[in-house]
Order: C-alpha cells, then structure tokens, then sequence
C-alpha cells in the first residue's frame, strides 16, 4: 500500500464507517495519546520500566500504525499530500544533512 492509498483508503472509511472528521485539534490531542502509548511501549519494551499486566498484550507494530492512521488523518482534513509531503522533506534532508552526519565524531 502507498501513502497515497493509505490516504486514500482512510479518507473513505472515516467518511462511512466513522462517519465524519473529528476536528483537528482533536485529532492532534488523539495523535498526541497515540504517540503517548507508543512510549509506553518503548519505555517498557527497550528501557527500564517494568510492564504492568495491561501493558503485555500491547503490541508496538499497532500503536505505530494507530500514530499513522491519525497523522493522515490530519494530512487528509487539513489538505496535505503526504507523499508529496515526504518527498519534499527528503529532498531538504539532503541538501541540510548532506555531511552533517558523517561529519559528526558523537556517530563514529
């Protein structure tokens, strides 16, 4: 599937299953509880916290694809081409970071 399609695919579900658009400002504080469990995860999967029970059967593939679904959620109600989006922001990577990495001695 590709980004667009994904769009794509998301713009028709919310548009029948989900019946309408949350606002975008709640669809930011939605993206931010998303990110929030994926940190959850992460925290207790590579760092040190130790899991509660709830947190076992979470699993880290679906939160980054529930941080996904709400990110093109925004892209697609507020207008955003996020491939167009992706490609531009790699085109600025490249001319900005083009040495900055190689060239820094924390990386080697």
């Amino acid at each position: 599937m590709t980004i667009k399609e994904a769009q794509e695919q998301i713009d028709g579900w919310i548009k029948t299953v989900g019946v309408r658009y949350f606002s975008e400002l709640t669809n930011m504080a939605i993206l931010t509880e998303e990110v929030g469990e994926v940190a959850r995860i992460m925290a207790r999967q590579y760092g040190e916290q130790s899991s509660k029970e709830s947190d076992k059967k979470k699993e880290l593939a679906d939160e980054l694809a529930d941080v996904m679904w709400v990110l093109l959620c925004i892209a697609n109600q507020t207008g955003i081409d996020m491939t167009a989006a992706l490609e531009k922001n790699f085109e600025k990577k490249n001319i900005r970071d083009a040495n900055r990495h190689k060239d820094n001695e924390k990386l080697q």
